[in-house]
């Protein structure tokens, strides 16, 4: 328990344990005291001497031993032994962001590992863990958009629906245009100066209603700023298949168009990004991180908790047990 206590006390002035030097020396000098203080008698008998060495002679170095302690509980006190509770206070202005995910099918394809959806949520969830002062919210799509959680900064219940997501949600296809439709209203009447889109997909529109031209219009009428990710290797990549025998694997043609995601992230402020695998994936997102910075004051308050005084009391009494004992039951009588 005293082990676990000195754990989480630090001392203000450690300089004065230099002075359990003094104690070695205070030993030395007693020792030397009482050889001094034994001088020799001669008597013609030992008869009345006999039990003269009482329990009062032992005893009697009780009180150099009083003195040591006092003297030790004396230097720790000085010391100032205090335990650190430090407080911090963190203020930030965050920016409001929409984690954009395309769930198509394609995006099960083991050019990744495991796969480009389970790498793409996985490098997300770390991205809302550095961002903790920022609302962000999240809106999949394939065939069709949908927001599965809107801005928050409960990053917790954000990640539980980031690992729900799956494909097969939604029809399938790709209507990058409806995605981001979706993620711009979810930002309209958002009152922060920074609103950003994260979109992801591993394809080319070929669906829903709105037009990926018009949805970037309406992010720029609005200021969002648009970073597109275009997931996917070179060449071919095999991709899980439902079939009337079961799941097999096919090789698919990777089809992004960066041409588009790259005039929609140009207009909108943003910039493009090409992963082509789990590490590339990982640096793009730590590269949008440092790109988009919140706002954020960490002001610490440090506070001490004196605790000398128990050793000073044990001091002061101990020395005051050494007086008393003195002058009473060890009272040297001339």
């Amino acid at each position: 328990m005293l082990y676990e206590w000195f754990q989480h006390i630090s001392f203000a002035y450690p300089i004065f344990f230099g002075l359990f030097l003094l104690i070695p020396l205070m030993i030395g000098w007693y020792v030397t005291k009482s050889k001094e203080g034994q001088g020799t008698v001669l008597v013609s008998s030992v008869r009345n001497f006999a039990g003269a060495r009482s329990w009062r002679n032992t005893a009697l170095h009780l009180l150099f031993i009083l003195r040591l302690f006092a003297m030790s509980s004396l230097i720790v006190a000085l010391a100032r032994p205090q335990m650190r509770n430090d407080e911090q206070f963190v203020n930030g202005q965050g920016i409001d962001i929409v984690l954009c995910l395309d769930i198509s099918g394609s995006m099960l394809a083991q050019d990744f590992t495991p796969n480009r959806m389970e790498a793409a949520k996985n490098v997300a969830s770390e991205f809302i863990d550095n961002r903790p002062t920022d609302r962000i919210g999240l809106v999949i799509f394939s065939g069709e958009s949908f927001t599965m959680c809107p801005l928050t900064t409960d990053h917790l219940v954000l990640k539980t629906q980031l690992f729900n997501v799956e494909s097969g949600l939604l029809e399938d296809g790709t209507a990058i245009g409806s995605g981001l439709a979706t993620g711009v209203e979810r930002l309209r009447s958002s009152q922060s100066k920074s609103k950003v889109i994260i979109l992801l997909t591993d394809g080319e529109n070929n669906g829903g209603l709105i037009d990926p031209n018009t949805a970037k219009e309406i992010a720029k009428s609005v200021g969002v700023r648009v970073y597109t990710v275009g997931v996917g290797t070179e060449g071919f990549a095999p991709v899980p298949v439902q079939t009337p025998g079961g799941v097999v694997m096919q090789r698919e043609k990777v089809n992004i168009d960066e041409k588009l995601l790259t005039q929609i992230a140009v207009e909108t402020g943003g910039k493009y990004f090409r992963a082509r695998d789990n590490e590339s994936l990982k640096n793009i997102y730590t590269e949008i991180d440092q790109m988009e910075k919140s706002k954020i004051e960490i002001s610490t308050l440090k506070r001490f908790d004196e605790h000398f005084s128990p050793f000073a009391l044990a001091a002061a009494a101990l020395l005051l047990l050494e007086l008393v004992l003195g002058f009473t039951l060890f009272k040297k009588f001339p």
